[in-house]
Order: structure tokens, then C-alpha cells, then sequence
């Protein structure tokens, strides 16, 4: 089985990218997402128990949670070691079943790949990019989103320009849905024509 590490830069399209890659039939782990149900469930304990009063209805407060992490590297050190351990279990239950399943190619959708080590345990990385105003132009139309905030958020992750410099596969999403669903496919094939064994 050949596993794709898939990441980008905020406002880069890695999530419309993610879906390209569902139409083409491979199964894509969303990092993201399961944050989000941990943030629900297995958690919420930790997280309260670190971050008092994060909690509302038995659910962590994204808000609340996001107030006591700006400007505080340390806090968000030690909200990433309550929640990257639960997310990397849950990503590897996935990867278990479809290799159980005897899927040929998966996905896995990393936003910060490089930036926890997460491209040793792909075979190829795919790197979602598109040119720096296009990315601001995305992330400053969000609701809630200041040029402060982003400036912030970038700051935690690694440069696109670096990212692209490690990356396998990069897939411009500048252009059209049309384009970049193009170039999906066009990895895929080169994909599929290459053993699954690790190559990074």
C-alpha cells in the first residue's frame, strides 16, 4: 500500500484538494476532523484539566481554547502534546484498515506534516501551494480572520517555499477546480505505477 502525506499552508486548498483525491478514489485520513470529534470526546478531559474552563455542554470551546493559546507558544506546546499523540493513534487505526481492506493508495491530510515529523511515515509528499497573495486574499475573507491572527498562524508553520522544496508532488491551486483536480489525477497515475515502500 502506498500512503501519500498530504499538507499545504493554511488558505493553500488543501481540503477541496483532500476531496479531488476522495473522487479519485483514495481514501483520505483527515487530521482535522478527527481534532475536531477528539474536541467531543476522548479530549476534552485532558484538555480541560490543562486549559480550565475551555469546556461548554461537555465539549471543548474552540474560542476559549484559541484565547488561551494566542500569543503563548508554551500553551500551544502543551495543547500539541495532549492532542497530536491521540490524532497519530486514530490515524493509525486508519492505516491499519485499509490495509486490511487491501487498498493500493491512501492519504493521509497532515497540515503540519513537516512540522511533527509526519513525512517518515509516508512513502510521497504532496504539498498543496499557490502564490502568497492568492493565500491571504483566502484566509483574510474567512469570518473572524485579521492579518494579526494570520500572521500568527503562519508563524507556526513551516514556509511554503520550504515545503514545496521537500515535497514530492506539489499541486498549484491557483487556477481552476478543473486544474487542480487535473493535477490529482495525474499524481495518482504516477502513483499507482510506483511499490509502496519509503522513499523519503
Amino acid at each position: 500500500m502506498f500512503i501519500l502525506g498530504l499538507t499545504g499552508s493554511i488558505g493553500m486548498g488543501k481540503s477541496t484538494t483532500a476531496n479531488f483525491f476522495r473522487e479519485a478514489g483514495v481514501p483520505v485520513h483527515d487530521s482535522d476532523a478527527v481534532v475536531h470529534k477528539l474536541y467531543e470526546g476522548d479530549a476534552v478531559a485532558p484538555v480541560e484539566a490543562a486549559f480550565p474552563g475551555v469546556t461548554v455542554d461537555g465539549r471543548i470551546d474552540r474560542a476559549k481554547l484559541g484565547e488561551k493559546l494566542v500569543g503563548n507558544p508554551e500553551a500551544i506546546k502543551r495543547l500539541e502534546g495532549i492532542v497530536h499523540p491521540l490524532v497519530r493513534a486514530v490515524s493509525e487505526r486508519f492505516v491499519a484498515e485499509q490495509r486490511a481492506r487491501g487498498a493500493r493508495m491512501i492519504a493521509l491530510d497532515i497540515p503540519l506534516l513537516f512540522e511533527t515529523g509526519g513525512e517518515k511515515r509516508v512513502d510521497a509528499v504532496v504539498v498543496v501551494s499557490a502564490p502568497a497573495e492568492v493565500q491571504r486574499a483566502r484566509v483574510l475573507s474567512r469570518p473572524g480572520m485579521t492579518a494579526e491572527k494570520l500572521d500568527v498562524l503562519l508563524k507556526r508553520q513551516m514556509s511554503d517555499a520550504e515545503k514545496r522544496a521537500r515535497a514530492h508532488f506539489i499541486v498549484d491551486s491557483s487556477r481552476s477546480f478543473d486544474s487542480a483536480r487535473a493535477q490529482v489525477h495525474a499524481i495518482v497515475r504516477a502513483v499507482a505505477a510506483l511499490p509502496g515502500r519509503r522513499i523519503v
